[in-house]
Formats: structure tokens, C-alpha cells, sequence
């Protein structure tokens, strides 16, 4: 009985030792967003889906202990040393961090997803074309404000390319008409802050006729300040991405419509190309670097069944 325990022992420790060289033999692909919000998850469905279809790699997504372009810059360093294979990654502010993006180009594979870093060495970027958002933005401010008006924008980082992007794609669509963006108030993604943001320029601008939230948290906190101070139908909301709040805002009439992006096909499609470029197949990678995955207008008319699909996507 003795000998009998001790084989299965032995085999039990032999079956060990191979399952973690299994697992030591797969590589990890990062996916690397710009701070803690529920957008992320919609990412992380996306992400999910690709392993299913990737059983030879471990796919992580990695969030920073807050929206700083050193402790991004610190996850990635973190990662690449436990000897990740390739990053993905939503670049904090890309125009301060080139030179830190192209030291970790410079050891493994490296992509960009939401906010680009064109002039760094990264192979490809995979997301949304925010210029043309900024543009869909625009024509509903149009739309809302057929004869004019005052509006403010509200965004988690003013330097980075999404936002900057956007807001640009809002300018150029408003450009000549009486709708004015008057100013853009940045929040590093803190929602305390962002909240504050929203209630310091309704003191500051009673005549404000229309709020952009540029990030997906910012248009819920637009519609939680306007409706405790009693303004909610009185100020045009535009609202970006597929919060809940937003959607139901959207539904009740009160937010006039929001563009939502499609980071479930980030996670999806970057984890996919990631591991083909690693298996030296970069016939995914266009000649320009751009994979730019259609956003879409969300207003009464389709609210609902945008909303459908959106849960199907993640399991509720």
C-alpha cells in the first residue's frame, strides 16, 4: 500500500512539473489601459473572447494604480522584465513618453489602442478613429442647438491624442456655425475631480447651453451634477461611449445622443494580431500602421438595441 502512495505521489509531482512548464511555455500578451473605468470592460469581453481562440497564450489586461504616464510607463517596465511577450497599450500622454514607448518597443512587440503614439516605434495601432468622432460630436451639438450656444467639454487627459482628437473633430464640425466650445476641462481621470469640473463651470458659466463629456465617465457625472442642481433638460448633454447611465439618459430624452466606440474589437482583434506578429505573420499590420475600428451615433432610435447587443457581448 506504502509503494502503491508512493507512486501516485511521484506521478502526481511528475504531472506537476509538466503542467508548469505548459504554463511557463505559453506567452503572455498585455493589454495595457490608461486608468481604472468601466469602458475597460467591455475590453476585457473582448480579450476574453480572443483566448478562447488563443489556448497557447495567456492574454492579461492590466490596469495602473492611477492615470500617470510614469506609472504606466512602471507597469510596462514591471511586465516586460516578468518576460511578457507583447503590449498593447492606451498611451497616458504619447507626446511625453515617445522616448520611454520606444525603450519598450525596443524588447518586445508594441502596439497602441485608444490613444495612438504614432511617432514612437510602435508596429500598429488598433481603435478608433477619434478625429471622426470628434466630427460625429459635433454634428449633434449642431443638431442640438440649431441657433446657437455656449458649450464646455469635460475629458480625463487633456494630452492625450484621443481627447485631443476629439476635441479637434468637434472644432472642425462647429467651425462657422453660432455652436461655440467655449472651453475643455481636463480631470486625470480622477471622478471627484471630473464631478467638481461639471459643478465649477455651472457656477462659473450660467449660460451655458450645451456639456460634452469626452470620456466615458464623464457624461454619467454630467447627468448626476445637472440633475442635483435641477438643470437636467435645461443644458444640452453629448455625450461619448456606452456608459449605462449614459444609454439611459439617451432612452429618457434627456442626453440628446453620445458616440460609442468599439473596444470589445480592440481586445479582440489586438490580441489576435499580437500573437500572429509573434508567429512572424505581420500581414495583418497595413503599410500606414492604422486598424481603425468603426465607432457609431447612439440616440433614441437605436438605444435599444445597441444596448441588446451590448449586453450579449458581456454575458448579462
Amino acid at each position: 500500500m506504502k509503494r502503491l502512495f508512493m507512486i501516485g505521489a511521484a506521478l502526481a509531482v511528475a504531472m506537476s512539473v509538466t503542467l508548469n512548464a505548459d504554463a511557463q511555455d505559453k506567452k503572455t500578451l498585455a493589454f495595457v489601459v490608461n486608468g481604472a473605468s468601466d469602458f475597460w470592460k467591455i475590453a476585457e469581453a473582448g480579450v476574453k473572447k480572443a483566448q478562447e481562440e488563443l489556448p497557447n497564450y495567456t492574454l492579461e489586461l492590466k490596469y495602473p494604480e492611477q492615470s500617470s504616464a510614469a506609472i504606466q510607463q512602471r507597469l510596462m517596465d514591471d511586465l516586460v522584465a516578468a518576460g511578457v511577450a507583447a503590449i498593447m497599450v492606451s498611451a497616458v500622454d504619447p507626446k511625453t513618453s515617445t522616448e520611454a514607448l520606444d525603450r519598450i518597443a525596443g524588447q518586445v512587440p508594441l502596439f497602441t489602442t485608444d490613444s495612438d503614439a504614432p511617432q514612437s516605434k510602435r508596429i500598429a495601432y488598433i481603435g478608433s478613429s477619434n478625429v471622426e468622432l470628434g466630427k460625429d460630436a459635433g454634428k449633434l451639438m449642431l443638431k442640438a442647438l440649431p441657433d446657437g450656444g455656449k458649450c464646455i467639454g469635460f475629458v480625463g487627459l487633456p494630452g492625450a491624442d484621443n481627447a485631443r482628437e476629439r476635441i479637434e473633430g468637434v472644432q472642425a464640425t462647429i467651425k462657422g456655425s453660432k455652436v461655440e466650445m467655449v472651453d475643455v476641462r481636463g480631470d486625470d481621470i480622477d471622478f471627484a475631480r471630473a464631478k467638481r469640473n461639471v459643478a465649477d463651470a455651472l457656477a462659473a458659466s450660467p449660460d451655458v447651453a450645451c456639456m460634452v463629456g469626452f470620456y466615458s465617465y464623464n457624461t454619467p457625472l454630467i447627468y448626476e451634477t445637472l440633475k442635483e442642481s435641477g438643470k437636467l433638460g435645461q443644458i444640452k448633454i453629448i455625450g461619448f461611449d456606452e456608459d449605462p447611465v449614459t444609454l439611459g439618459g439617451v432612452r429618457e430624452g434627456a442626453i440628446e445622443g453620445t458616440v460609442v466606440q468599439n473596444p470589445y474589437e480592440w481586445g479582440y482583434q489586438g490580441m489576435k494580431l499580437m500573437a500572429k506578429v509573434l508567429e512572424g505573420d505581420k500581414s495583418g499590420v497595413p503599410a500606414d500602421g492604422l486598424i481603425i475600428v468603426p465607432g457609431q451615433v447612439i440616440d433614441k432610435a437605436n438605444v435599444d438595441a445597441f444596448e441588446t447587443e451590448l449586453k450579449s457581448r458581456l454575458g448579462k
